[in-house]
């Protein structure tokens, strides 16, 4: 499956909150996820995340913005 940062991962359940997007912030055995809807982030293994995936957006919404680091101002 070609996950990239900052796509938007459409999931089979939804958080909470109502959303079912969430924007990925890091790859790897983990992947880092920031909930459209209220801004939750989470860490969840892969395996768990893939498993859940209905769809893969390229393209961010509105409501969800890149993450971004304090550190480099």
């Amino acid at each position: 499956m070609n996950i990239n940062i900052g796509d938007i991962l459409t999931m089979k359940k939804q958080h909470p909150c109502g959303s079912k997007e969430w924007e990925v912030l890091r790859i790897g055995a983990d992947f880092k996820l920031k909930c459209c809807g209220c801004e939750h982030i989470v860490m969840l293994p892969r395996v768990k995340v893939e498993k859940n995936i209905k769809k893969v957006n390229n393209q961010v919404p509105q409501n969800c913005l890149l993450y971004t680091s304090d550190a480099a101002d």
